[in-house]
Order: structure tokens, then sequence, then C-alpha cells
């Protein structure tokens, strides 16, 4: 159930109030630094410790933007190398988009654009391609199913957040292997020439939410 406003310290509060879009969260996400820890921080904790990664960016986007009529949606891209993402999901206007935070520019938030959530995953596909990475599955959660455990706002890790997207069920996405081979390839060479740089030569930048942080 979402959590009246006297549930949130008065620092949470004024994050809620001040972001109350997909856009202004992802700014606010954004300006935090990148998590490296191997937590699973609530909204809570991220406030706290200031710092988020992918999974816990996403939790605390869906407790902000619950408190604004969205529902605490999750978009799951599961990776061959076993290195998921883990975004924000909302719907406006009949059109999808998402709020994420990540080490890589190119998996970040999307405009509200894509008609259908097989066309927002693709818009993952390329930028995905690392040396090991590989969109191979995707999911939908809805946080609702998990009842009363308390992913909002919890001071403990909230595992069992991890769990569900593991268990729950996972559409198959295919990647052309020419596709793939063209991107492996071109990262590969990017990285030799910069390795200390995050690549941003993809082509639809357009619907990359605007703002996404270069340095991360």
């Amino acid at each position: 159930m979402r959590p009246p406003p006297e549930a949130f310290t008065s620092k949470e509060l004024r994050i809620v109030e001040r972001a109350s879009t997909p856009c202004e969260v992802q700014r606010f996400l954004n300006s935090l630094p990148y998590s490296h820890d191997r937590t699973l921080r609530s909204f809570r904790g991220v406030v706290r410790d200031w710092t988020a990664h992918c999974l816990e960016a996403a939790l605390a986007a869906a407790a902000i933007l619950e408190q604004h009529g969205y529902e605490p949606l999750l978009l799951d891209l599961e990776s061959r190398d076993q290195l998921d993402h883990v975004m924000f999901l909302y719907r406006r206007r009949g059109l999808w988009g998402t709020v994420a935070r990540s080490r890589d520019p190119g998996l970040h938030g999307r405009r509200p654009v894509f008609r259908r959530l097989r066309d927002l995953v693709d818009s993952y596909a390329d930028p995905y391609v690392d040396l090991e990475g590989r969109i191979v599955a995707w999911g939908v959660c809805n946080l609702e199913v998990l009842g009363s455990y308390d992913w909002r706002l919890s001071e403990r890790n909230v595992k069992k957040v991890e769990n569900h997207l593991i268990e729950m069920k996972h559409t198959r996405f295919r990647m052309a292997e020419a596709r793939y081979r063209y991107w492996h390839e071109r990262y590969i060479t990017f990285k030799q020439r910069r390795p200390d740089a995050r690549p941003v030569y993809y082509t639809n930048r357009r619907t990359w939410t605007p703002g996404y942080p270069r340095n991360t």
C-alpha cells in the first residue's frame, strides 16, 4: 500500500514533492554517485547514503512516482553475462518510457515514445552490448504483488525484490547475430582507443531522457 506523506522523513518528502515527473526523477537520480556496493537499498536507504545502483534507483523512482499516481512498475532486462539491468517503467498517453540509472549513458532512461514494450526493450539492445553483455530476455513486475513487504522505506536490504525479479516470468529477446557482431566489434574498437570512456555513439539518442550523465 502506498505510504502516506507522514511516513517519509522531511528530506525524503522534499525530494518527493520536487520530483513529480519521470524526467524530474531522472535528474534527481543522475545527481547521485553510482553505487558499486553489493547492497539493495530502498528509497530511504538511497536518500540516507546518497548513492544508488540500477535496481536501487528503480526502487527510488517507484517510491517517488507512486506518490504522484504512477504504478510501481519495474522493467528487468536479463543479460547473457548475468548482469541484469532494472528500470522504473511508466506509461504516458499510451506510450512507454523508463527512468533508469547505470554506469553506461546508453542504459539510462527513455522518453515515453514507445507504443510497444518490445520496442522499448529493443532501444536498449545496442547500448547493452559490451565485451560480454547481451539482452536475452525481459520481464515486467508490478511491485504491488509483494503485498505488505516494505520495499519503499525499509532500513534494511530489500533482497526480496531482487529474488522476485529473478524468479518471475521473462519474455525471450532475440537480437540478430549480424547486429550483435557489429556493435560488439565497435565496442571493442572504441575501448581500445578510449579505455576509460563510455560510448554514446548510438543512433537512437533522440529517445534517451535528456540530461543523461556522460561520466558515471
